[in-house]
């Protein structure tokens, strides 16, 4: 039998929580952390702060520009023929995949605009949404799943090529691609996902 004293020693924490305790306290302050490290961190936390808000925008609807709710994104869909899914993988556990076979399922001309892709369920993928248009007509709606820090070129391609809507899939906010969709005439859905709005549209 162990004695009193080993009986209530308390139990070692698993190595995770000691590395990231480690971690922890590098980082306020005890010797052997570096510039570098606390700038990463302070840069990580910044983003995570920028996110944060962006999100509380979008809930409370005060952002710098418009952004449909879903009664609104669910008659862009109404409309829509044409969908260009900017990010649409052949990975079957994407679920850009999903996706974009649920809306060809549905009936939409989906294109898959994808410079890692060669075709999505037989679909002839394109580099750019710039040649998608060239190669297949315009597109009323661009779905863009990509993480909401990449989206800003999709947007200006967006407005470049004269497309209905900006579309940024569920979990995807950003409120500099919201701006220049808005500025050149499109309208605007985010944080919300094609596939669920469709759903919806038909249960009304």
């Amino acid at each position: 039998m162990g004695s009193p004293t080993s009986a209530r020693r308390r139990p070692r924490p698993p190595s995770d929580h000691l590395a990231v305790r480690a971690a922890r306290l590098r980082i306020h302050g005890v010797p052997g952390v570096t510039d570098d490290e606390r700038a990463e961190h302070a840069a990580l936390r910044a983003a995570e702060r920028a996110r944060a808000i962006a999100y509380l925008d979008l809930e409370e609807n005060r952002g710098p520009v418009p952004v449909l709710d879903s009664e609104a994104a669910g008659e862009v869909l109404r409309s829509a023929r044409r969908i260009a899914v900017v990010g649409a993988s052949s990975n079957p556990g994407r679920p850009s995949f999903g996706v974009f076979r649920y809306l060809l399922h549905q009936g939409y001309d989906c294109v898959p605009v994808n410079p890692g892709e060669r075709d999505v369920l037989g679909v002839p993928a394109f580099r750019t949404l710039r040649e998608a248009v060239d190669g297949t007509g315009p597109f009323d709606i661009v779905d863009v799943f990509r993480r909401s820090e990449l989206c800003l070129p999709h947007a200006r391609e967006a407005v470049d090529v004269g497309a209905r809507c900006l579309w940024l899939q569920l979990g995807v906010i950003n409120w500099e691609a919201a701006r220049i969709a808005h500025d050149g005439g499109l309208a605007v859905v985010m944080d919300r996902c094609t596939a669920i709005e469709h759903r919806r549209l038909r249960g009304r």
